[in-house]
């Protein structure tokens, strides 16, 4: 599986306005000032940067920068193995 963790700062930073430098790959979301409804946020904002479709149900699964890339990248799995389908 492909490590996203690069994109997910990049998008983290964009959204949130947060210097890249400063986003530790392991500090929880909370600790970068991303609640529950950042992680909404930041779910789109991946939908939208990747085009991509994330389902609501992995927000759980958003605590780090880590979490959110291993969710990504089955989106993106998803996407490239030519299947259409949405979860």
């Amino acid at each position: 599986m492909v490590d996203h963790r690069a994109e997910v700062v990049k998008v983290v930073s964009e959204t949130f306005r947060l210097d890249p430098a400063e986003i530790e790959l392991d500090a929880p979301l909370e600790e970068l000032g991303v609640d529950s409804k950042g992680r909404i946020k930041l779910l789109s904002a991946l939908e939208i940067y990747h085009d991509v479709r994330i389902d609501l149900d992995r927000l759980e699964q958003f605590t780090d920068i880590g979490s959110v890339a291993e969710v990504l990248a089955e989106a993106l799995g998803d996407k490239a193995g030519g299947s259409d389908e949405r979860r």
